[in-house]
This record gives structure tokens, C-alpha cells and sequence, in this order.
């Protein structure tokens, strides 16, 4: 192989620039060339690319977000458009593709690999770590880290008013972020998709969790069922008379930051991995991180299989403690 193609496609997360490095690195030492597809699919249709030397890919390691950018692209779910896409890469001569981002990113990998009769390799890269077959995600490590970050400042000014808190993270539809921050930032209780509760149970036993106490968290996933964090806030109001309620969204803040170790070692580990599969005639695979091994899954399997956070049992007994049901 002498040509190999990479994209970041879907959301930004930190450690996305790590895994670049490495691809660009490792196949510059495998003497193959390694071609950057700007801003996703939609790069692949409008001929952005771009071949990477070693000076491009000097002192991003410690950088967010993504150098050579990201997309949503609708055009890409018309064939039309994949027909310029493939032209494209067909043009310039690339033999193999690196997919870098989630379920919806790998979707349009196998597509194209179908189509094209291109090896594609994926690599998880989502804050919401919500890709089947992986412990981490590259992204979440980090994103996690400033919520509780985020978490500890909001418990100061919480104390100092005695209010109930009620903080909204990230995740789609998926509670990791919320569990994991609420474990780490020792909140009172946990609302994610995952788990359904009644509301009026909940602010009793808030009620029961803020005596004594100066400062009250609740962790609401952005997915939950019964709205966000002012969502929730209000439903409970009528419920919480006299109590001093507060609500906060991270929002977008929680995608951005340099990233932690721990993201920058699996991203490039990952990245490396990605180019030695292509190198050696692999294709519809997911690189994972595993039990702390990096391996490998079908790439369908990481697009097709759900996971919760809830099927690791020491996260459930955790979450019971913290549920107020």
C-alpha cells in the first residue's frame, strides 16, 4: 500500500490531533504516504486533501479538537455525491481509508468500502463513549475530566448558598458521561437514559440527602427521558418548596481542552494500529481499547451493538447508591 487516506468525521474530541500524529508518522516510517481528508465527507467530495509530512503533525499531540477538521455530511448519504467522493479518491490514488469518530462515521465507511471495494479501518472517537466493543472512546477520558472539574466549582458556589444543583452533561442518549462524573464529582444522584424514575420520588429522597448538607448535585444526562437539567429543575419545583434551585448546562465545554494522558496514549496507540492493519491487508475492522490492550472488533459490530454503562456490575451497585429511587 502506498497511499492511505484519513478523515475526522461527526463531533470533535480531544485526543482526535494524537491519533492524526500517529497515522501520519507511523506510515511516513512504513514509506507509505498519508493523505488528509479535510472536514470529513465532506472534504472527500470537494477534493480537500492534503498530503502530510512530519512538520505538519509537529506539536499537535497536546491540541483538541481536530487539525484537519470535521463534518456532518448529508450529501454523503446521496450516491451522487459518493460517486465524486470515490472519483476523488480514486484520483488521488488512495488505496486504503482510516475513519476516525463514531457509529454514524463507520457507517459511511462501509458504505464507501462497498461501493469502492476500499479497506477501511475505524477508530472509536466520541465523548459520549457510546462505541460497542471498546472501554474508551478517544475523547472521553478527557470530556469526563472537565465535567468534574466543572462539578467541584459548581459545589463551592452550592455551598455557600446551600443549593440544589442540578448540572447537565453530555452523551446523546447515552448515560457513561453522567455516571462516571457523577461518581468521580461525588453527587448526590444520577439521571441518565439508561434508568427510569418517578419525579416525586426523587425530590423525597432529595429531601432526604440534603439534610445536614450544605450543597445538593444531581447529574442529568442530556438524554434523559423526562428532559434536561431546567427541564427537570422545573418538574420538581412543586415538589421542593422552599429549597434554593439552581440548574447548569456544560454544553459545549465539555468537548474541548487539551487532552488528558490517558486519551493522548490510546489515541496514539490507536492511530498506530489503524496504519499497520491497513499496511497488512486488513480492512473492516474498529481498533479498541480493551482490559487496557489495544484489538480489534468488525467494524460492524462497533455500528450494530448497543452498550450502556449500566452492564459493568460495579457501575450498577455505584449507580444505586446514587439513584434516588
Amino acid at each position: 500500500m502506498k497511499k492511505i487516506g484519513f478523515l475526522t468525521s461527526g463531533g470533535d474530541s480531544p485526543g482526535m490531533n494524537a491519533c492524526i500524529r500517529a497515522i501520519v508518522k507511523s506510515s511516513l516510517n512504513s514509506k507509505i504516504k498519508p493523505i488528509a481528508i479535510y472536514d470529513g465527507y465532506k472534504g472527500m467530495i470537494e477534493n480537500h486533501f492534503k498530503e502530510m509530512k512530519y512538520d505538519d503533525v509537529n506539536n499537535i499531540i497536546q491540541l483538541g479538537g481536530t487539525i484537519i477538521g470535521t463534518a456532518r455530511s448529508e450529501e454523503f448519504k446521496i450516491i451522487d455525491y459518493r460517486k465524486k467522493a470515490i472519483q476523488n479518491l480514486q484520483n488521488a490514488n488512495i488505496e486504503g481509508l482510516i475513519v476516525i469518530g463514531g457509529d454514524g462515521t463507520f457507517t459511511g465507511a462501509t458504505i464507501l468500502s462497498k461501493e469502492m471495494n476500499i479497506p477501511i479501518i475505524g477508530v472509536p472517537a466520541t465523548i459520549d463513549n457510546d462505541i460497542y466493543g471498546t472501554d474508551n472512546s478517544i475523547g472521553f477520558d478527557t470530556a469526563l475530566n472537565t465535567v468534574v472539574e466543572a462539578i467541584d466549582k459548581i459545589r463551592d458556589t452550592a455551598s455557600s448558598h446551600h443549593r440544589i444543583f442540578f448540572i447537565e452533561v453530555m452523551g446523546r442518549n447515552s448515560g457513561f458521561i453522567a455516571l462516571h462524573a457523577a461518581i468521580a464529582g461525588g453527587a448526590e444522584s444520577v439521571l441518565i437514559p439508561e434508568i427510569t424514575g418517578n419525579l416525586e420520588h426523587l425530590a423525597k429522597e432529595i429531601k432526604n440527602k440534603n439534610k445536614g448538607k450544605r450543597s445538593t448535585i444531581v447529574i442529568v444526562a442530556e438524554g434523559e427521558e423526562k428532559g434536561g437539567a431546567f427541564e427537570i429543575m422545573k418538574k420538581l419545583k412543586p415538589f421542593l418548596v422552599g429549597y434554593d434551585l439552581r440548574s447548569s448546562v456544560l454544553g459545549h465545554i465539555q468537548r474541548g481542552g487539551k487532552p488528558s494522558a490517558l486519551d493522548r496514549i490510546i489515541s496514539t496507540k490507536m492511530g498506530a494500529k489503524a496504519v499497520d492493519l491497513l499496511s497488512n491487508n486488513k480492512t473492516d475492522l474498529m481498533v479498541c481499547y480493551k482490559n487496557q490492550q489495544i484489538s480489534t472488533i468488525p467494524i460492524i459490530d462497533g455500528i450494530s451493538k448497543k452498550i450502556s454503562p449500566m452492564e459493568n456490575e460495579d457501575m450498577f451497585l455505584l449507580e444505586k447508591m446514587l439513584t434516588l429511587e
